[in-house]
């Protein structure tokens, strides 16, 4: 959420940030509308209220002089439904301004490109060269149903389509680079794992922006009002909701999570196999920053997401972002995008994000600055990489002629020694 005194104060910044990503600006003149009514009603009741006091205060010296207070006592009571009835158009302005505070984006960083969509994008590096290859690179699908690894026509019968079921060498893959990204986050990257639950209520929901934004994207468990969670971004960031940070920042934080998505089973391109899927793995970084901080922080975000791609060998790219193709909450974001050969495309796995204070307003986290005060935090979130993409570029850039997978090195340990994937 914005700043309401930075929407007040600086209406043609916020404007031109709605603008640039392509979003409906008339929002600002209504959140501007309903807070002149919201300050003119609060002034009233302020009003009222030292009236009320003034006049209560009179009723005692009237009674002492043995006059009749009926009159005085009834003006009291006149004031007191004036006062009640301001508090009551209070509540109702509020809850239309929060409303459409909580409908407005995050106004991105004046710093990123500007565009209206993906096309707008901007590659910044790239790692690896993709493979050169003396034969026709199958698609994961066929070297996943011809090794046994994938069983696609089960899950279809036992749940629907977009819901991967892999077996075998294939369910032990997605178990070792779980692992995998975990230990290295938490040894080397300094994060501490938590094991978040799947399932998280409105308000968190809310705190990160996946509502009301994503509301049909999700599912949604309407008898209890518990969302099934589309990344670990939600609970781990929600970790401190309603709180201050009373420990030394940053803080950092990594969890996996199974995550589900209503929008993924969209149709066209990518709805087989494992691309475009309803329900996938991830494992997710978060830290809380101080807000001086926080785009340095989203530079080693991003760094601990590549060296997680650089360590499997697998040839990436990454893209800044332009206004029109961030996400809501998002300030600036990169995102990492792995070769597929056998889809001749490149298949994003990452997005490291700056929210800035944007949840922590939403969500009621604070830190402690260094007079004591009670201050936002910044946060930051990334993919430290969600699978089963992940999964399509090794089985993809390790095939060889005769069909089998040759793993990244990296993940040889995690797979008991396994060092290539056969029929």
């Amino acid at each position: 959420m914005l700043d309401i005194k930075r929407v007040r104060e600086r209406p043609d910044e916020i404007r031109q940030g709605l603008q640039a990503r392509g979003a409906d600006d008339a929002v600002v003149d209504t959140v501007l509308d309903l807070d002149t009514r919201r300050r003119g009603l609060l002034t009233g009741t302020e009003t009222r209220k030292n009236e009320r006091n003034r006049v209560s205060r009179t009723i005692g010296e009237a009674r002492k002089r043995g006059e009749d207070t009926a009159a005085i006592q009834a003006q009291v009571r006149g004031l007191g439904d004036e006062i009640n009835a301001l508090d009551e158009q209070v509540r109702e302005v509020e809850a239309a301004l929060e409303q459409q505070m909580l409908a407005i984006p995050n106004v991105p960083c004046p710093h990123i490109p500007v565009g209206p969509d993906a096309s707008g994008n901007r590659v910044v590096r790239s790692w690896g060269e993709p493979r050169a290859f003396d034969f026709e690179p199958k698609s994961h699908i066929e070297l996943g149903e011809t090794l046994g690894i994938f069983d696609f026509a089960r899950a279809t019968r036992m749940t629907g389509a977009g819901f991967p079921l892999l077996v075998g060498a294939g369910a032990r893959l997605q178990r070792a680079l779980i692992q995998y990204m975990l230990d290295l986050h938490i040894t080397e990257h300094g994060y501490t794992e938590i094991w978040p639950p799947a399932l998280c209520n409105t308000k968190s929901m809310t705190g990160t922006g996946q509502l009301p934004k994503m509301q049909e994207d999700m599912y949604h468990l309407a008898e209890d009002d518990l969302w099934m969670i589309p990344t670990a971004e939600v609970p781990v960031t929600n970790y401190y909701r309603e709180e201050i940070i009373e420990q030394p920042l940053p803080v950092l934080l990594t969890a996996y999570t199974p995550c589900f998505r209503r929008e993924a089973g969209a149709a066209g391109k990518g709805t087989r196999g494992l691309i475009r899927v309803h329900q996938f793995d991830k494992v997710e970084m978060v830290r809380f920053v101080e807000p001086s901080t926080s785009y340095e922080a989203l530079e080693t975000l991003t760094a601990n997401a590549e060296d997680v791609l650089q360590r499997l060998g697998l040839p990436y790219r990454v893209l800044e972002l332009c206004s029109g193709d961030i996400s809501f909450a998002a300030a600036k974001c990169y995102d990492l995008e792995l070769w597929a050969p056998g889809q001749h495309d490149w298949l994003e796995v990452s997005s490291c994000s700056n929210f800035e204070d944007f949840q922590a307003r939403r969500a009621g986290i604070r830190y402690r600055d260094s007079e004591g005060k009670a201050q936002y935090v910044h946060t930051l979130n990334g993919s430290g990489v969600a699978l089963p993409r992940l999964v399509v570029a090794i089985l993809e850039n390790g095939q060889q002629a005769d069909g089998s997978v040759v793993l990244p090195a990296a993940i040889i340990p995690y797979m008991g020694g396994m060092e290539r994937i056969t029929v």
